[in-house]
């Protein structure tokens, strides 16, 4: 029987039955429930590598839809290191490292001074242990004679003859350092030659502080006597001492003790090899009795007075 679809159902007529319902397949019918055409299975997605599945794939791949809410990897890292969160310990830690840097600093720095001595050689090292020695053994001695003094005022019966004795004394050590009166004894004779006037007056102050440092009591420098004011000036041809002139060679008269004075001059980097690197030459000759009558007026303080009554 056709049925027209313009034409409308009679009242009371029978309902058009309703269209059937697909049944997927395995799905459990009831008794007496008329079938249904089987709905075909919907095709299943290809696994990607690693285990997703299409969709999962997509929505982890970057521009993806179903991934544009969640954050990707790199852009979680950067979100837990920017901005840093510094904690208390992290603090104690960088402040614990940077002082240990500091020091490790100065050590580096305080055994890079001491790489001087570590291309000498042994009898070198030998002889700057000596010469400290020496100056060593020169403070024990002036210690032990002051106290021999101090031991002579206070047991003697006549201090006040004892006190005059010590002070002419004194006067007499303290005439030869300032230059007033002369002296002799042992020492050396340094010669300085200067043929192409390299040698500039820091030069030769420092042979005047290492004889000094060796335990040099007395020094003459071209009939210029050396105190502990004297000032070097000017270098070559215009050279002079407390503005005094002194050309080459200049000669030193040193009273000492020779054994220390020479190994003074000739120690790794010292004045001999100073003055021979600016192409000039020293020559130190030891002496039994060397003189030094070079003076220098005795200048009266213009402030200062004796505070002894």
């Amino acid at each position: 029987m056709s049925v027209n679809p313009n034409e409308k159902p009679e009242e009371g007529g029978e309902k058009p039955e309703a269209p059937e319902t697909p049944v997927k397949p395995g799905t459990p019918v009831a008794p007496g429930t008329p079938a249904s055409p089987v709905m075909p299975e919907e095709p299943v997605a290809p696994a990607v590598e690693g285990g997703e599945s299409a969709p999962e794939a997509a929505a982890a791949a970057p521009g993806g839809r179903a991934g544009a809410g969640a954050p990707s990897g790199r852009r979680r890292l950067a979100d837990a290191l920017w901005p840093p969160r510094v904690t208390r310990a992290q603090l104690v830690v960088a402040l614990l490292l940077a002082c240990l840097g500091f020091g490790l600093a100065i050590q580096v720095s305080s055994t890079s001074e001491g790489s001087a001595l570590r291309g000498a050689r042994q009898e070198d090292l030998v002889r700057i242990l000596d010469e400290l020695d020496d100056r060593t053994q020169r403070l024990e001695d002036e210690k032990a004679r002051l106290e021999k003094q101090r031991a002579e005022l206070e047991s003697s019966s006549d201090q006040a003859e004892e006190a005059r004795r010590q002070t002419q004394e004194k006067e007499r050590q303290l005439g030869i350092l300032a230059g007033t009166v002369a002296a002799e004894g042992p020492g050396i004779t340094l010669t300085v030659t200067d043929p192409v006037g390299a040698v500039e007056s820091d030069m030769l102050l420092d042979a005047i502080q290492e004889l000094r440092a060796a335990g040099a009591e007395a020094i003459q420098v071209d009939g210029v006597r050396v105190v502990a004011n004297s000032y070097f000036t000017g270098g070559g041809e215009d050279m002079r001492i407390d503005g005094t002139p002194v050309t080459a060679p200049y000669v030193f008269k040193v009273i000492g003790k020779p054994e220390d004075l020479e190994p003074a001059l000739n120690i790794p980097g010292g004045v001999v090899q100073t003055l021979e690197k600016e192409q000039a030459t020293a020559t130190v000759e030891r002496s039994a009795k060397i003189v030094v009558d070079a003076l220098r007026p005795a200048k009266r303080p213009d402030y200062a007075r004796s505070s002894s009554p």
